[in-house]
């Protein structure tokens, strides 16, 4: 079964017309519902820039939830839709993950992308993008934080929030004993909870196998561009 993809609007042309769209999409976000109570199936997403050029890879991966491996891989060149700004990655990235997304065979339970969900400036990363894009639960997980945070005790499931004025927005997460945390929020159709709780489950090491997994795919592809 293919990914059905949503019309989210117009590509965004300026930096404004970007902000306006994540202004206008940020309502639609579910930050409540349960996630995947059987999770089968979990893809990862991840773009890789080619030094010295505009030209990206986009790479996905659907692993088994269970034993990790491999169920289908994607990966498509393009080039970046705008050159990158802080809080505007989808502008860089969606066109080329939108064109990976669509080659996709399988629908996976879960989306793992490699950068922020409503930890974000208008509380409406690129996680939340690929959320309402698909139509399935979405995690960010992003490698640096988003917003400040006070460090996690060492052990493997410790958490501190990020938290924005009032608004929890985010964890920082270990997912290995003393080893940094990664930065978990999400995206669209999961709770938080939830969301640290299959992060969790997917990590053998730092990152979550599905993130691992898409970076090598797109770093890769990206070399033979």
């Amino acid at each position: 079964m293919h990914v059905h993809l949503h019309d989210l609007g117009p590509t965004p042309a300026t930096l404004d017309d970007a902000a306006a769209q994540q202004e206008r999409l940020r309502p639609l976000v579910d930050t409540t519902a349960p996630g995947p109570t059987d999770l089968r199936t979990a893809a990862g997403i991840d773009v890789a820039h080619h030094d010295g050029t505009d030209e990206v890879v986009a790479a996905v991966v659907v692993l088994d939830a269970t034993t990790l491996r491999p169920v289908e891989t994607r990966t498509v060149r393009g080039r970046a839709g705008h050159p990158y700004v802080p809080g505007f990655l989808a502008l860089r990235e969606l066109p080329v993950v939108t064109a990976a997304l669509e080659e996709l065979e399988h629908t996976p339970d879960l989306i793992v992308c490699d950068g922020a969900g409503v930890a974000h400036p208008r509380r409406f990363g690129l996680a939340c993008h690929v959320g309402l894009l698909t139509g399935v639960p979405t995690i960010g997980v992003a490698k640096s934080p988003p917003l400040p945070f006070e460090m996690p005790k060492p052990a493997r499931g410790s958490w501190t929030p990020q938290v924005e004025g009032d608004e929890v927005v985010g964890r920082a997460l270990r997912t290995q004993h003393g080893v940094q945390p990664v930065f978990v929020s999400v995206g669209h159709r999961i709770g938080l909870d939830a969301a640290c709780e299959h992060v969790l489950r997917l990590a053998r090491h730092r990152l979550p196998e599905t993130t691992r997994r898409a970076d090598r795919l797109a770093r890769d592809a990206a070399l033979r561009v």
